[in-house]
């Protein structure tokens, strides 16, 4: 009977669920019924952008290195063509360097020939006055040993003067001077003066006949023209 009565008591004291109690209850369970989608759509949101973002940097990326390949492309043609440039420069500025030798070598080699030239004319020249003003002395010494009698040829004297006019010819002969054939040739204004007409039995006419002064040449050139005289 006791056991009953407390049941009935505990009934009869049951706590009633006031309309607070009930509105906090259904607000966290509405709560925990709203957390799950609102944590979901914004992790889809963050997913997405992040997903964007990633795009963008891919893109941006690919953007950045086609414009570094054509930019470094440019930068080696451009290098390219500035070489070129360059080079084709280096060697017109070559080319004309190598003309500019050239030109002076061959203006030097034409002045080192015109000088050699004007140094041997002028040697020529110097050392024919000086065969010129030797020849007379080869005709005294001629004449002088034409009018030794034969009887004195052996004689110191004549001896002595055949001596000297023989090294004096040789000197000459050395330095190209060679004596004119005349007597018995035939006449040749190259070579001979004719200074007269003589009558000969010997020669032919228009042969020399006689040389009253004898002619040189001076290598191939004629120094003295013999004074001969032709027949008729």
């Amino acid at each position: 009977m006791e056991e009953k009565k407390v049941e009935e008591i505990l009934q009869d004291e049951e706590i009633p669920v006031t309309e607070e109690a009930s509105g906090e209850g259904e607000a966290v369970q509405a709560q925990d019924a709203e957390v799950p989608e609102t944590e979901t759509a914004e992790s889809d949101t963050e997913a997405g952008e992040a997903c964007a973002e990633e795009t963008e940097e891919a893109e941006s990326e690919a953007d950045s290195d086609e414009n570094n390949t054509d930019g470094e492309k440019k930068g080696f043609f451009s290098k390219l063509k500035k070489g070129d440039k360059e080079k084709a420069a280096m060697e017109e500025k070559i080319a004309g360097l190598e003309d500019r030798v050239k030109r002076q070598m061959a203006e030097f080699e034409n002045f080192r020939k015109r000088t050699e030239k004007e140094k041997q004319t002028m040697f020529s020249m110097g050392e024919r006055s000086v065969i010129e003003k030797m020849l007379p002395i080869v005709d005294n010494f001629e004449r002088g040993l034409a009018a030794v009698p034969e009887n004195e040829k052996d004689t110191p004297l004549a001896s002595g003067m055949e001596m000297v006019y023989r090294q004096l010819v040789k000197q000459l002969e050395d330095l190209g001077v060679t004596p004119i054939e005349a007597v018995g040739q035939e006449f040749d204004p190259a070579f001979h003066n004719a200074v007269m007409q003589v009558e000969s039995e010997e020669y032919p006419s228009g042969t020399v006949a006689q040389e009253f002064q004898k002619g040189y040449k001076y290598h191939d050139a004629v120094i003295r023209y013999s004074m001969v005289g032709v027949v008729q």
